[in-house]
């Protein structure tokens, strides 16, 4: 037998058997083509999560508040700098109206995040998150890439801490995990000089579950990480899982190159099964795994419910910094519900932090 194929066999003997991976098990799979077994073995850990055939998803609208953003990563095409004509900072009204329309199509969240601006403080997210409490009382705010926590932190001069506890004070219920890309910090100086390092994006999570918040983590692959980065990547959030068990979700996409600095490939539909699959695996202790529909597209996105993954997202009223980059699939929530059916699933309505809210 091949040795490749011996070594992923006895790996995935050790998933059904129950036993934890190791990183060089997670490398190893990483090099395997044996994209079937890999999806029976996600599809079985998955089933210990999830015994019932019941796929979940969420109706909730993602609120750019500024595309003003002064990193200018090379995968992004969403930033523009402050003087762009095309750059803007929302007012209250113009969020209100799109946090109404959020509610009037059956949302329950809004995921709020923009760009790394350089000018605000942290007086203005403060303000900002009592608006929006005191006027829709109901609506949770999952809001604020580490990314923008860690900026936050330097444009107001204060630790991280206090900057935390001060959002939740003022209205944040649970942090969205962008800005994760690939934690390795080659990776990041590379793509991402000005942005948080792996430490920091790290350190802001496991503050954010000190204070008893939930957070979701994510990975967006496929332009210059090794593999071995991304098994890396796998490690550093399940290690911070096994000390806190904040993570309520773990999500995982392809770079979009559209109308970006790097001009690479898209990632094939193999390589997105493989990785999420392996993610499944891998990611012993975060309970729900994503079907990323939006950047895959919806048969792919059905697929991946084979692959490990158990939620199907977002219905994405609106969705800003991946459609930038040329991922244009929209989906209502007729369409995912039909989607999750034709799978042979039974679709559930579910919050932010995934307590089913309608069973239709």
């Amino acid at each position: 037998m091949d040795v490749a194929v011996e070594s992923t066999t006895s790996i995935l003997e050790k998933v059904y058997s129950d036993r934890r991976l190791n990183l060089e098990d997670a490398i190893q799979l990483f090099h395997s083509d044996d994209l079937i077994e890999l999806g029976m073995a996600a599809d079985y850990v998955k089933q210990k999560f999830h015994p019932e055939p019941e796929i979940t998803y969420i109706v909730d609208r993602n609120i750019n508040y500024t595309n003003v953003c002064y990193v200018e990563c090379s995968f992004c095409a969403f930033y523009r700098s402050s003087m762009e004509s095309d750059s803007y900072l929302h007012g209250l009204d113009l969020l209100d109206k799109k946090i109404e329309e959020t509610i009037s199509l059956g949302g329950t969240g809004i995921l709020l995040q923009g760009g790394l601006h350089p000018e605000l403080k942290i007086e203005w997210y403060e303000g900002l998150l009592r608006h929006f409490k005191k006027k829709f009382p109901s609506i949770w705010i999952h809001g604020f890439s580490p990314p923008e926590i860690t900026n936050i932190c330097k444009v107001s001069k204060l630790p991280l801490p206090e900057v935390m506890e001060r959002l939740m004070a003022a209205g944040l219920d649970s942090l969205p995990g962008g800005g994760g890309e690939i934690l390795a910090d080659r990776v990041r100086t590379i793509l991402s000089p000005r942005k948080c390092n792996t430490a920091e994006w790290l350190a802001v999570h496991e503050e954010t579950h000190r204070l008893k918040l939930r957070s979701s983590a994510t990975m967006m692959f496929g332009h210059i990480e090794t593999l071995e980065e991304r098994a890396e990547h796998l490690q550093k959030i399940r290690d911070l899982q096994d000390r806190t068990g904040g993570f309520m979700s773990f999500i995982c996409w392809t770079f979009q190159p559209e109308n970006t600095l790097l001009s690479l490939p898209t990632a094939t539909a193999a390589d997105f099964l493989k990785t999420l699959a392996i993610s499944r695996i891998f990611l012993d202790n975060i309970e729900n795994v994503q079907s990323s529909w939006l950047t895959q597209g919806w048969k792919l996105g059905q697929v991946a419910l084979r692959f490990g993954a158990n939620d199907m997202g977002s219905v994405m009223i609106e969705e800003n910094v991946v459609s930038a980059a040329g991922a244009n699939h929209e989906a209502s929530e007729e369409d995912l519900r039909r989607l999750i059916r034709d799978a042979g699933f039974t679709p559930m309505k579910r919050d932010t932090i995934y307590r089913i809210v309608e069973d239709l």
